[in-house]
């Protein structure tokens, strides 16, 4: 269990539109932003923030966030598409991972590897 993560995004307005997207499907809203950072999470408890990094790119992360539903999943991958995330893994079982692992994969526009799954 994580209390927050922080990403260092190359584009705020790109991926502040990019995690909007993605994670509505997953009940998660942007709950704070300001200069150079935004908060996202359940409705007032922000706990995926990204921060403006006007420095060297990052390497990228890996972050999974949890879905209630296969339908969630494949909302959040279909958004990501849309809001400038590349295909990583389309929705869909993954039973090498265990025999109810249902996911999907995006590359942010940074670079970071997003995943949504539900078990």
């Amino acid at each position: 269990m994580y209390d927050h993560i922080g990403l260092r995004v190359a584009d705020l307005d790109a991926a502040t539109r990019f995690y909007t997207a993605v994670l509505a499907p997953l009940g998660y809203v942007l709950c704070s932003s300001g200069d150079g950072y935004a908060g996202f999470g359940p409705k007032g408890e922000p706990a995926l923030w990204l921060h403006l990094n006007k420095g060297r790119k990052a390497d990228g992360a890996h972050i999974a966030f949890r879905a209630g539903s296969h339908d969630a999943v494949k909302a959040f991958h279909s958004e990501g598409l849309k809001n400038g995330g590349r295909d990583n893994g389309g929705a869909g079982p993954r039973k090498d991972y265990s025999p109810t692992y249902y996911a999907a994969f995006l590359i942010d526009p940074d670079g970071n590897n997003v995943e949504a799954v539900c078990t």
